[in-house]
C-alpha cells in the first residue's frame, strides 16, 4: 500500500497539488482521473520521486519516502516499475535488451538468470517470439507489452503507469488494460495509472481519485462513479453524448425498477 498525506506543490507561484491525500492499496486498479493540466502527472512524479513535495509527506508500506535516508529510498526505488506514455524504449536496443535492462541496472543477478526472467517476462506479456525484434519493427499495442514487460522485469511491488491507452486503438487499449489489471492482481503489485479515459476508468477502476486544479473532488469505486454529485466530475464523465446518454438510461432503468418494486408493494 502507498499512502499520500497532505501534499502540496508549487511552480513559479502556480499552485499546482493543494493538499492531496489518499491510500492505493494492493492488488487494485488505482486510477487519478481529471483533465489536462489538474496534477495527475505531478502527483505521480511526487509518489515516485522524480519530484519532492513542498509540503506532505508519502509512505511505501509504513515506510516514510520522500524524506527518508538515501539507501531507504534506493531500496524502495528497486522495487518501483514504470509503464511510460510513449513507452520510452531505448530504440537502439532489442526487445530483449530492452527488458533486461533494469536488471542489469538493479540487480546482481548472473547473465543466464536474467535472460530466463526477460523471457518470462515477454511469455507473461504474449511477446516470447519478438525479443529480437527492434522497438521500430513494433507495433503501438506490442511497444506498450514490453514497456509492462519491462516494469515487472525487475520483481516491481508497484507498478506506475502513465496514460498507458495514449495512442491505442480502442480494441488494443482494452487489452492493455487486461492486461495491467491481471499482472496487478495476479503479484498483488500496488498499481497507479494516470489516465483520463473513461472506459478505462468504469471497467477497471477499483480506486478512482478525481483530481481538479490541483485539489481531489471525489475518490471511490467506478461503480458509483456516475451518482456523484461533485459537479466538476460530472462536467467531465459526461462531457460526451455517449455518456450523456448512458446516463439517460441508467436514470430510465432506475426509475423503471423503483416502478416494480411500487406496482409489486401495491399487490401485497
Amino acid at each position: 500500500m502507498i499512502e499520500i498525506h497532505n501534499i502540496h506543490k508549487t511552480f513559479n507561484g502556480v499552485k499546482v497539488l493543494n493538499g492531496i491525500s489518499g491510500n492505493f492499496e494492493s492488488g487494485k486498479m488505482n486510477m487519478l482521473l481529471g483533465a489536462s493540466g489538474t496534477g495527475k502527472s505531478v502527483l505521480l512524479k511526487c509518489i515516485v520521486g522524480l519530484v519532492k513535495p513542498d509540503l506532505g509527506s508519502i509512505t511505501y508500506d509504513g515506510r516514510i519516502f520522500a524524506n527518508n535516508k538515501l539507501d531507504i529510498k534506493q531500496e524502495i526505488r528497486r522495487k518501483i516499475g514504470m509503464l511510460f506514455q510513449g513507452s520510452a524504449l531505448f530504440d537502439s536496443m532489442t526487445v530483449n535488451e530492452n527488458v533486461e535492462f533494469p536488471l542489469r541496472m538493479l540487480s546482481d543477478m548472473s547473465k543466464s538468470d536474467r535472460l530466463d526472467r526477460v523471457q518470462f517476462c515477454l511469455k507473461r506479456v504474449g511477446l516470447e517470439k519478438a525479443g529480437n525484434k527492434m522497438p521500430s519493427e513494433l507495433s503501438g499495442g506490442m511497444k506498450k507489452r514490453v514497456g509492462i514487460a519491462r516494469a515487472i522485469a525487475p520483481n516491481c511491488t508497484y507498478l506506475f503507469c502513465d496514460e498507458p491507452n495514449s495512442g491505442l486503438d480502442p480494441l488494443t487499449a482494452i487489452t492493455i488494460d487486461e492486461l495491467i489489471k491481471e499482472i496487478t492482481q495476479e503479484y498483488n503489485i500496488t498499481t497507479i495509472v494516470v489516465t483520463h479515459d473513461m472506459n478505462s476508468v468504469l471497467e477497471y477502476g477499483d480506486n478512482v481519485m478525481f483530481l481538479y486544479k490541483g485539489h481531489k473532488l471525489w475518490e471511490g469505486h467506478s461503480s458509483t462513479i456516475m451518482d456523484t454529485n461533485v459537479k466538476e466530475l460530472n462536467d467531465f464523465i459526461f462531457s460526451n453524448r455517449l455518456m450523456r446518454d448512458a446516463k439517460k438510461v441508467d436514470q430510465i432503468e432506475a426509475e423503471e425498477r423503483l416502478e416494480d418494486e411500487q406496482s409489486r408493494e401495491e399487490k401485497r
